[in-house]
């Protein structure tokens, strides 16, 4: 599957991203996780003991030099819109449990959107992992679709947004609709987190009676403390796990229903 997670900062859409991946990965299925928050933290998260040593690609400007033609903060010039990327995943990603990790950093934008040899490798880099068969993608995403394009889109199994039980959480789960509606992107799952009551769930459905949710994480203080201590949270909670397996079952259901791109 190819799966793009997004949500509200703060509603634990991170989190959400590392159990996924984790559960894809202990089906033996062969996973690629792609950090491109720019508050990078799936790393960490996923358990990794020095994220702060690996540095985002969007910021290794000699690399995008190499790939693109250009380099990043010079003005003016022509550059690759398409550089090659084949080999970045193997030669950048960090294998942590199970899953293979890239810190791809976050695509500037501005006004129409930025036009830059950075935005141009993560581009890039994220249209290649979601064409590459033979491996699951969850792309880690800001509050947002920039680093989505027309061209990429039918590539995308699923657009998950992360929700908790909040009005804020919910205007921002309209927003990343109307943005996905925007370049034709319709396949579309709520996640709901941090569901302590029933009454949680009922207002989520409520808020947003039109969106499909494929299943509802409770809360659990045990994962909050997993993260704390730098690991990561599958396997700590045996309610969170049975959930997030139950969502990857429903993410596949919908795949295999959506007729071919």
């Amino acid at each position: 599957m190819k799966l793009a997670v997004t949500g509200k900062g703060g509603v634990g859409k991170t989190t959400f991203a590392a159990l996924l991946s984790s559960a894809l990965a202990r089906q033996g299925v062969d996973v690629f996780a792609l950090d491109a928050d720019p508050n990078a933290t799936l790393l960490g998260c996923m358990g990794h003991p020095a994220p702060e040593t690996v540095a985002p690609l969007i910021k290794l400007v000699d690399l995008i030099e190499e790939r693109t033609g250009a380099r990043p903060g010079t003005s003016g010039g022509m550059f690759r819109m398409n550089p090659f990327v084949a080999d970045i995943p193997a030669a950048y990603a960090q294998t942590v449990n199970g899953v293979r990790v890239l810190v791809a950093g976050a695509v500037k934008t501005g006004g129409a959107g930025c036009y830059c040899p950075e935005n141009a490798m993560v581009r890039a880099l994220v249209s290649h992992l979601l064409l590459e068969e033979g491996v699951a993608l969850v792309v880690d995403m800001e509050a947002g679709i920039e680093h989505l394009s027309r061209g990429t889109v039918d590539s995308v199994d699923q657009l998950v947004i992360v929700s908790e039980p909040s009005r804020a959480s919910v205007e921002t789960v309209r927003r990343i609709r109307r943005l996905a509606a925007d370049i034709r992107l319709h396949r579309v799952v709520g996640v709901g987190n941090r569901i302590r009551t029933p009454a949680d769930e009922t207002f989520l459905r409520q808020a947003l009676p039109d969106l499909e949710f494929a299943g509802f994480i409770p809360y659990d203080e045990r994962i909050g403390e997993a993260e704390r201590a730098g690991r990561c949270p599958a396997g700590v909670s045996p309610d969170v796990d049975t959930v997030v397996a139950q969502i990857v079952r429903a993410l596949a259901c919908r795949r295999d229903a959506t007729p071919s791109h």
